[in-house]
This record gives C-alpha cells, sequence and structure tokens, in this order.
C-alpha cells in the first residue's frame, strides 16, 4: 500500500514538473513572438525619429542597419521643417487650420452622432430599424465613392478651398453612430420609463443619465475624431489647392522640397522631422486616453 501511495505521489510530481515546464516553454515563446512583432511595429517609428536627425548625404547613402545612428546629428531638421513655407503653407497656418476643423467637426458631429444614436436606440418612430440597417449598409460602400460624391457636392456648393470643405465631411460617422447606439441600448428600460413617469423630457433625460453613463465612449469617439482628422491627407488635399486651407498632414507632404513645390530636389531628413513633429502629439495624447479608448470601443460592442 505504502509503495503504491508512494508510486502515485512520484506521478504527480513528475506531471506537475511537465506541466510546469510545459507552461513556461509556451509562455516563453509567446513572449519571444510578442517581443519581435512588437520590434518590427516599432522599427518604422525608429527608423523615422533617426532619419530625422541624419544629413542628407547620410540617408542617401544608407545601406545598412549599422548606418541608422545619425552621424553628425542634424538637429537643425526640425528648425527647417518649422520655419519651411511651400506654397503659402507653413506649420503654423497648417496647426490652426487643424485645430479649427478638428474641434469644429469634432463638437458638431458629437451632437450629430449623440442625438442620431439616442432616437434608434430609446426612441420608437415609424421605419426605424430599416433605417438603421439602411444606414449600417453605407458602412459596406468603399470610402472612395463617398469621396466622388462629396467632392461633387462640395464643388456644386462652392465650398471649395475654404475650411467649410473640411469641416462638413468630418461631422458625421455611422460607425460612431453604431457605438453609441449599442452604449445607449445598454442601459436599462427602466430608467428611461421612470423619468417618463416623473415627466422629464427626452432631451433632459438623454444629457441628465444617457450621456453621462456612456461617457467613456463619448470620449473615445471625441479622441478618435480629433486623431481622424489630425491624419487627414486626401480629402484636404483634393478640395483645397490653397495652402492656406489644408491641414497639418499636408503640410509633412511638401516639407523639405523647394519654396516652388518642386518634388524633384526633396530632402527626406525635413520630411522625416515633420513627421516627428505631427506624430508626437497623437502618440502623447493616446498614451494618456487608451484607457478611455479600449474602454469605451469594448463597451459599446456588448449588446446590439
Amino acid at each position: 500500500m505504502q509503495a503504491t501511495v508512494s508510486s502515485y505521489q512520484a506521478t504527480v510530481k513528475k506531471t506537475k514538473r511537465k506541466t510546469t515546464a510545459l507552461h513556461i516553454t509556451s509562455q516563453t515563446i509567446l513572449y519571444i513572438i510578442l517581443t519581435i512583432a512588437a520590434i518590427v511595429s516599432i522599427f518604422p517609428f525608429i527608423f523615422m525619429l533617426l532619419s530625422s536627425l541624419m544629413t542628407e548625404s547620410q540617408y542617401n547613402n544608407f545601406r545598412e542597419i549599422a548606418d541608422l545612428l545619425p552621424s553628425p546629428v542634424v538637429w537643425s531638421n526640425y528648425s527647417d521643417a518649422f520655419l519651411r513655407d511651400v506654397q503659402g503653407l507653413n506649420f503654423t497656418t497648417a496647426l490652426i487650420n487643424t485645430i479649427l476643423v478638428a474641434l469644429t467637426s469634432t463638437i458638431l458631429g458629437m451632437l450629430v452622432t449623440i442625438f442620431t444614436a439616442f432616437a434608434f436606440a430609446r426612441l420608437e418612430f415609424k421605419g426605424k430599424n430599416l433605417i438603421f440597417t439602411l444606414l449600417l449598409a453605407t458602412m459596406m460602400i468603399p470610402g472612395e465613392l463617398f469621396t466622388i460624391t462629396n467632392f461633387v457636392t462640395i464643388t456644386n456648393m462652392q465650398l471649395r478651398n475654404t475650411l467649410t470643405a473640411l469641416i462638413l465631411p468630418f461631422m458625421i460617422s455611422v460607425y460612431y453612430i453604431y457605438l453609441l447606439r449599442n452604449n445607449f441600448k445598454q442601459i436599462p428600460d427602466e430608467l428611461y420609463k421612470a423619468a417618463k413617469i416623473d415627466g422629464v423630457s427626452d432631451f433632459k433625460y438623454l444629457f441628465k443619465v444617457m450621456v453621462p453613463i456612456a461617457s467613456p465612449t463619448l470620449i473615445s469617439i471625441f479622441l478618435l475624431k480629433i486623431i481622424g482628422v489630425w491624419n487627414s491627407y486626401i480629402w484636404p488635399q483634393l478640395v483645397n489647392k490653397s495652402g492656406a486651407y489644408q491641414l497639418l498632414s499636408n503640410w509633412m507632404s511638401k516639407s523639405g522640397i523647394p519654396a516652388d513645390g518642386s518634388t524633384s530636389m526633396t530632402i527626406i531628413p525635413i520630411k522625416m522631422a515633420a513627421s516627428v513633429i505631427i506624430t508626437i502629439p497623437l502618440l502623447v495624447l493616446f498614451l494618456c486616453f487608451r484607457k478611455y479608448i479600449m474602454r469605451g470601443v469594448s463597451r459599446s460592442g456588448i449588446k446590439g
């Protein structure tokens, strides 16, 4: 009997050792894969940062990994990027335009998103489900088609080369309406019915009850819309040929080229410096508010 117990204990210990060894091995392999993936993901940013400190000659002669280290370090690329003015577009103008468009389109877009999501989540009206289905169906249409129709509309309204042409298309997002509508639907119906019994209006219930509860999702939408405007390039370039009405991404694309706009003499390190300049604020913004973005998006996808 004692021999049997001893044999059983030895078997259990051996099994535990194998399980522990297997767990350690699997975790080690997982962390190695994740580390490699992280290095691959962050390498473009590292390359951009190091390239922004190179001379033009060093960048053009870059051949090996060892050439990544700038020698000498050229900090003047950043000042050149800040001070460069190409076709009427400079950093100050682009920054002011971006802030104006981002704040205006985001605030107006938030109001449109809140009211629309509330209507689909709480109000009852004829054809609600059909309208919402058609609204979601537009998400299946390639964005290029909307660019064409928006461009024709803006042209017919004679809004080209204005900031209004940048604000209007950024106001409405079906995806954000869908996210907020799902978040609103998670709020118990009993709260709405109790509020109606107490004589609370839909408008007051929306901003006193639903908006505070859905604040993580609203913060996420606010930040994502700001990031979307900050990164926008094609639409501002398409509708505004004048540099006085373009955004930071357009300024970045033109940095490093001569004042006459010729692309044959582009200085890539200066362009890389401009890329770092507009990337760092977004990186800081994401690091500071990442928990709100993650929480808001995750909470919005629980109930449809």
